[in-house]
């Protein structure tokens, strides 16, 4: 059977946001090469000039993926450890530990810069670059605070400059086919959502502050704090597991959540919250985020899509009591392998996976932090059936469900017999060349790429809420425009940083 056609007036809806998904030409067309250079944009076969701020890490990851069409001529690190085998790698790019002192001796040398350090630091060196007329890529989930992000957002607009957040699954061609099968009306009015990820690599549940430690002689710790509180060091907090840390990350819901909900995000359409609630917890702390929780987001109606409710499931097990059963789904996986689009005949189709190996707690693990860098979080397990574990979604609708996983590179219906015969919708939403690639273009004067920050601006925004929401109990009621919590004090508290003295942010 195939999807339902779609009515005129839906298609009238969300048209407008193809245009924002990839474009192939400048708006102004190719014969307006002048006036692109006078806006700061190179024709296509000219490369980019890019310093990179972040060589370790996710950061050394996207200054590679941006090197295979572009140039790397400036890089900024405040760790030699983690930043040696990138340095290495681009020997002719001038180094710098100080991301200021490199935006003012690199000058008109670099067009764009790309962002891969901690979440604290993420606005104060993207507007530092915005401001002086550079293309900028940010890892997610974009900023720490969703006042920072609206921030970032109001730049891209006064300063004029191409930018992308990293949440990578936002290129995808499986994130698009979910939301063209959900505007089909296949599964019908979607009021309700569950999203999950597994536990992550840094430690939770803090019961007390971390004793003070030496910093190692490779890192610069007063530049890698920047514009954050004055917090001794600790092997738990720098290099690597800062993402557990209130004052400098923003836990699984930033370190997935922000790649899960994607495929929600633009499917639905969302908008801003009416409010946030934590709904449920496990070891709660003041220092930063708890072992596992719920989060549940109200959103209002928007045009013909009723109100709806999105859960987030932090850090999920299939042991969890509270781990999310999917109704009638007793035999089978609620999450296919990633990249997967069954037998439908479009996108990559990937082997599958097995289960996860469970891991030591306590023990280093190569990979995700670096050589040496201890990580944490509990022991995986593996999925088992009808339980919504690991990181995706499952969209509860009025006539069916349907599955997304990971960052958005996979989905099908459920039950899976639905899935078997179904006949994908026909494309509406514009395919992109990938992730760097889009944000390359649009630096060249083509058209936004896919989370630009007038797209990811005000996603992140809306996500970033349920960190509040883990440190204030209760239901928050929020108002988007004031950008600030109508009926909690201290929940306002938490919607902009405290800077340390000195690097305060101004648009």
């Amino acid at each position: 059977m195939g999807g339902n056609p779609m009515s005129s007036s839906i298609s009238r809806r969300y048209f407008f946001y193809g245009s924002v998904l990839a474009g192939a030409v400048p708006a102004a067309g190719f014969g307006s090469i002048a006036s692109l250079k006078a806006l700061g944009y190179k024709p296509y076969y000219n490369k980019l000039n890019i310093a990179a701020v972040g060589c370790g890490g996710q950061g050394g990851v996207i200054l590679n993926e941006a090197a295979k069409t572009e140039n790397i001529v400036a890089m900024v690190d405040v760790d030699e450890a983690r930043s040696a085998a990138n340095f290495a790698k681009y020997p002719k790019a001038n180094k710098y530990k100080d991301f200021r002192v490199m935006l003012e001796k690199e000058g008109s040398n670099i067009d764009a810069c790309t962002i891969g350090i901690p979440d604290h630091m993420h606005a104060t060196v993207a507007l530092a670059a915005m401001q002086r007329g550079k293309h900028v890529y940010v890892e997610k989930p974009l900023t720490r605070t969703p006042w920072e992000a609206r921030l970032l957002a109001d730049a891209a607009v006064k300063y004029k400059v191409a930018t992308q957040m990293g949440n990578q699954g936002y290129s995808h061609e499986s994130i698009r086919v979910a939301s063209e099968i959900l505007w089909s009306g296949e599964i019908g009015d979607v009021k309700e959502v569950h999203v999950s990820c597994t536990p992550g690599t840094h430690p939770t549940g803090l019961q007390a502050p971390l004793p003070e430690k030496s910093v190692p002689d490779t890192l610069n710790y007063d530049l890698w704090l920047g514009g954050a509180p004055m917090q001794s060091f600790h092997e738990a907090l720098a290099p690597y597991n800062w993402r557990g840390f209130f004052d400098f990350g923003t836990g699984q819901i930033g370190n997935w959540g922000i790649h899960s909900m994607g495929p929600v995000n633009m499917a639905l359409m969302l908008g801003a919250p009416e409010s946030v609630e934590c709904i449920q917890i496990e070891k709660s702390s003041k220092y930063g985020f708890p072992v596992r929780a719920v989060l549940r987001f109200n959103f209002p109606a928007r045009g013909e899509m009723p109100p709806v409710s999105i859960f987030w499931h932090d850090s999920t097990q299939p042991t969890d009591p509270e781990a999310y059963h999917v109704p009638g789904m007793q035999s089978e996986m609620i999450l296919p392998p990633s990249d997967n689009l069954g037998n439908k005949g479009r996108g990559r189709v990937a082997a599958a996976a097995g289960p996860p190996r469970p891991r030591d707690p306590n023990a280093p693990r190569m990979g995700a932090g670096g050589p040496g860098v201890k990580v944490y979080g509990e022991p995986s397990a593996p999925m088992q059936p009808g339980i919504l574990t690991g990181n995706g979604a499952v969209f509860v609708g009025s006539k069916g469900m349907m599955a997304t996983v990971s960052r958005g590179e996979g989905v099908h219906l459920l039950p899976a017999d639905r899935w078997k015969d179904y006949t994908l919708p026909a494309p509406l939403l514009t395919r992109s060349p990938g992730h760097m690639t889009d944000w390359a273009r649009a630096c060249k004067g083509g058209d936004p790429s896919c989370s630009n920050f007038s797209v990811s601006g005000p996603y992140a925004e809306w996500m970033l809420l349920g960190v509040i929401a883990f440190r204030v109990p209760g239901k928050l009621d929020w108002d988007s425009k004031n950008l600030r919590f109508t009926n909690s004090a201290e929940a306002n508290k938490y919607v902009k940083p405290n800077f340390r003295k000195g690097w305060e942010l101004k648009l």
